[in-house]
C-alpha cells in the first residue's frame, strides 16, 4: 500500500510541476484566463499531461484507500474526479467565441462533475475522521464556495446578461477550486501514512473509524 501512495503523491507532484511550468510559459493572465485556455498555448501539450497525472495520481489513492477499508463512496467519488480529470484533458475545450462543441461539452461537464465530487468526497473523509480531517473539511468548503462562483457566471449567461471572463476573476476562482481539491486529495493520502505505521507496529487503523 504504501507503493501505491508514494507513486500517488509523485504522479500529482509531476503534474502540479507540468502545470505550474505551463502558467510560467503561456504569459496568460491567470486572474481572468481559465485554465482550459493554455491547451491553446506553445506549451499546450503540458495540460493534458498534468491532468492525465492528477488521474493516475487520483487513482492510486484511491486504490490505497480501498484497501484500507475506507468507505466505498469515497473511493468512487475518487475515481470519479480522477476519470473526469481525464476526460478534461482528452477532450479540448472550444476556443473562444467558438460555438460549443462536443468535445468542448464533455470538457465543460466533466470539468463540472470534477469540481463537485472531491469536495463531496472531502466531507466525507473529514467525517470518517481521518488524520488532518478539520483540514479536509476546510479546503473541501472553500472548494464548494469558490465552485459557487465559478457557476454564477454560466448562468448569469444563460439568463441574457453579457458577461466575459475579462469582467470577473474568472481565472482566479478556478484555480482556487483545482488548488483546494489537489489539497484534498493530498491529504487524503497522507492520512494514510500515520495509519500504515501503526499497523507495522501492530496498531489499528484509525482510518476504519
Amino acid at each position: 500500500m504504501k507503493g501505491l501512495l508514494v507513486s500517488g503523491f509523485a504522479a500529482i507532484g509531476t503534474g502540479s510541476g507540468a502545470m505550474l511550468t505551463l502558467h510560467a510559459e503561456s504569459g496568460l493572465d491567470p486572474m481572468h484566463s481559465v485554465i482550459s485556455e493554455y491547451a491553446f498555448q506553445a506549451s499546450g501539450w503540458l495540460l493534458p499531461a498534468a491532468l492525465t497525472l492528477f488521474a493516475v495520481g487520483s487513482a492510486l489513492i484511491a486504490e490505497a484507500l480501498r484497501r484500507a477499508g475506507m468507505n466505498r463512496w469515497v473511493v468512487a467519488l475518487l475515481l470519479a474526479w480522477g476519470a473526469s480529470m481525464f476526460l478534461i484533458g482528452a477532450f479540448p475545450t472550444d476556443r473562444p467565441g467558438v460555438p460549443l462543441s462536443l468535445s468542448g461539452g464533455i470538457h465543460r461537464y466533466a470539468a463540472f462533475a470534477a469540481f463537485l465530487v472531491m469536495p463531496i468526497a472531502g466531507l466525507l473523509l473529514a467525517r470518517a475522521r481521518i488524520r488532518y480531517a478539520k483540514a479536509v473539511r476546510v479546503l473541501s468548503m472553500l472548494a464548494l464556495g469558490a465552485l459557487l462562483l465559478v457557476v454564477i457566471p454560466y448562468v448569469v449567461r444563460m439568463i441574457g446578461i453579457p458577461l466575459t471572463n475579462d469582467d470577473i476573476p474568472a481565472g482566479l476562482t478556478q484555480r482556487v477550486v483545482v488548488i483546494t481539491e489537489l489539497g484534498v486529495l493530498a491529504l487524503a493520502g497522507l492520512s494514510m501514512l500515520n495509519p500504515l505505521a501503526q499497523r507495522s507496529q501492530g496498531g489499528a487503523s484509525p482510518i476504519l473509524a
